[in-house]
């Protein structure tokens, strides 16, 4: 499956962390980020940032963890109650789904699935478009997508170690939005 780029320029980390099995990203000197610019906290969440851009580019390329440290610092200014931070949290959870995954940790996977699951699933009444244009579907689809993690385990395939690897059959922020009802109809 073609997976595109939202920020083509911006190079992916040198390694996929999995915890204990390569070394802390951002707190070992062999680390990918160590010593790197600390990533700017947002003045404000946005979906058109490019951190949020850079989050869906690491997720949909098997970057896990380094997605949900993109989107942490987003869900961290989006104001309490905003329909926003529950949006950065689902997907920091299923992005935590997707390194329990990759650890071969299945119950963790289908717990942190389903808490994502949960936090989409309220956001179906959501009758602004913004998110289902940023995530390229309506979020009750994420959070069916989420869900369908949850029921099954990952079919994974060897890959060097350090090696990123999309366990997800499905891209977030693809493709145009204009026709949204009609694939939600499908969905």
């Amino acid at each position: 499956m073609l997976r595109p780029r939202c920020l083509p320029e911006r190079r992916f980390p040198s390694y996929a962390y999995l915890p204990g099995k390569q070394p802390h990203p951002v707190r070992d000197p062999a680390g990918h980020s160590y010593h790197s610019e600390a990533v700017p906290v947002p003045a404000k969440a946005s979906l058109e940032s490019d951190m949020f851009l850079w989050g869906l580019d690491l997720f949909n390329h098997g970057y896990y963890w380094e997605a949900h440290e993109a989107w942490e610092g987003l869900w961290q200014v989006a104001d309490r109650g905003d329909p926003l931070r529950m949006l950065f949290k689902g997907l920091i959870l299923l992005s935590a789904a997707g390194v329990k995954i990759r650890e071969g940790k299945h119950a963790a996977a289908v717990r942190h699935a389903g808490r994502a699951a949960g936090l989409l699933h309220l956001l179906m009444d959501t009758t602004d478009q913004t998110f289902a244009r940023a995530l390229g579907m309506l979020p009750a689809a994420l959070a069916e997508q989420a869900r369908a993690v949850a029921g099954m385990p990952a079919n994974l395939q060897a890959t060097a170690l350090g090696q990123p690897q999309p366990v997800f059959d499905f891209i977030l922020g693809q493709g145009s939005t204009d026709d949204l009802s009609e694939r939600a109809s499908t969905w």
